[in-house]
């Protein structure tokens, strides 16, 4: 069974950071890809950044403020997250799956709130 947990959101000022976790069980990082997906409330959920056999993606609005990064060791990624501001809030869920174009497992998601 797989299972996806997030962890580490919570609340930050804008301009500052945060990171946040997931921890995987059934899937394994070397071989499954890790990506991240926000939904802010009232908007669709849209992606953010993935990795997968060490070349990563960003979407345009984060690129640059984010990081994403696994620890193969003990199988959790992050992401990274710096100069934040108020449109970064949103539910934040990790996803695994055997590429970053197709995602089979899903986390509970993570709330990450920037205050202005």
């Amino acid at each position: 069974q797989v299972r996806l947990v997030e962890s580490g959101g919570g609340l930050v000022q804008a301009g500052g950071s945060l990171r946040v976790s997931c921890a995987a069980s059934g899937v394994t990082f070397d071989m499954y890809s890790l990506g991240w997906f926000r939904q802010a409330p009232g908007k669709e959920r849209e992606f953010v950044s993935a990795i997968s056999s060490g070349s990563t993606e960003y979407a345009d609005s984060v690129k640059g403020r984010f990081t994403i990064s696994r620890d193969l060791a003990k199988n959790v990624g992050h992401l990274q997250m710096n100069s934040l501001t108020p449109e970064d809030t949103a539910v934040y869920y990790c996803a695994s799956g055997r590429s970053t174009r197709e995602y089979s497992y899903w986390g509970q998601g993570t709330q990450v709130t920037v205050s202005s």
